[in-house]
């Protein structure tokens, strides 16, 4: 692989194993509001797209109200159980810590709302690693649209995107990268089926610490 000088990383899948408790947490929304059973394999698949169009996919168009009543107790719901499901996938934390040693610019670009970013990248032991963060609440065009990498670019003052690398574990990710302009790696360790993706990734990475084997 050859050596970049910024990596952004989607978050949900990627640095953290959240599936589970996503999955649960819908569960527990679509029983709630729609009384309707949920498959494992159709909430995989949307992860990576902003809470809105994950409920609305499931319960069908909400108006503005409806939403933030529902997504509220789908997050209560979510920081009720969280500590029993997170955790990071293997080699994360060392990972990222060779790239900060290496003097690499690090990001999140995520469809998770920054509340609860924040508040599982500090309870991983990994926040401090990244130099920004780019959430729903910064683009209004949300993956796989690129303005969520177009947005970190231009927070990290990068005009030279062949330094870049988009690091993701689904179809959204590596659309949001490719229609950017930069490359992007799909990681190994997803529930996607890379076989599956609309857009060939630049790379395929089956361990994090691929990413650190490059020269300092």
């Amino acid at each position: 692989m050859k050596d970049y000088s910024c990596y952004l990383f989607d978050a949900d899948g990627t640095l953290i194993d959240t599936n589970e408790l996503i999955y649960q947490c819908f569960v527990f929304t679509c029983k709630k509001y729609g009384d309707m059973d949920i498959s494992r394999d159709l909430v995989t698949r949307n992860i990576g797209l902003t809470l809105r169009r994950q409920i609305e996919t499931y319960l069908g168009p909400l108006s503005d109200e409806q939403f933030k009543v529902i997504a509220d107790d789908h997050m209560q719901y979510q920081l009720s159980i969280y500590r029993r499901y997170l955790r990071l996938f293997p080699s994360v934390q060392e990972g990222l810590r060779l790239l900060h040693a290496k003097g690499k610019q690090c990001g999140v670009v995520t469809s998770r709302r920054m509340v609860t970013l924040e508040l599982y990248l500090r309870e991983m032991g990994i926040f401090d690693l990244f130099q920004i963060c780019v959430t729903p609440e910064n683009t209004l065009k949300h993956k796989p649209e690129p303005d969520p990498v177009l947005a970190a670019l231009s927070l990290f003052k990068i005009a030279d995107k062949e330094s870049v690398l988009m690091i993701g574990d689904s179809d959204f990710d590596i659309e949001c990268g490719f229609r950017a302009g930069i490359d992007t790696a799909f990681v190994a360790w997803s529930r996607n089926d890379p076989l599956t993706l609309k857009i060939k990734p630049t790379h395929l990475i089956d361990d994090f610490m691929q990413l650190c084997s490059v020269p300092v």
